[in-house]
């Protein structure tokens, strides 16, 4: 039985199943062929400026599930400043040698 034919949802484009790894690199292209964030930092260059400083994810310790949630909290409120009108550059943080996180 098709489980999904019993449901009443609305019709929609998106698929049923991310596919996140074979989708992700067309998502970058059509950003980079758009030069969208070049167009963002254009926009916003003679705002305000709101800094988030971040530091390294994991240099004193094992990376674990609470390195990703920080990194998310972080991206949404850089977002949110930026949509509220603030240039906000989101810089991340370097490692205990100075090397950038990779």
């Amino acid at each position: 039985m098709e489980y999904k034919n019993t449901l009443n949802l609305p019709k929609t484009d998106f698929p049923m199943k991310a596919n996140l790894p074979n989708r992700e690199p067309g998502f970058l292209k059509r950003w980079e062929d758009n030069k969208l964030h070049e167009k963002i930092r254009a926009k916003y260059k003679d705002k305000p400026r709101f800094i988030l400083h971040d530091g390294p994810p994991y240099a004193n310790g094992s990376i674990h599930m609470g390195h990703a949630l920080n990194k998310i909290l972080k991206d949404i409120v850089i977002r949110y400043k930026t949509m509220r009108g603030f240039d906000s550059p989101y810089v991340p943080g370097w490692d205990c040698h100075g090397l950038p996180v990779e």
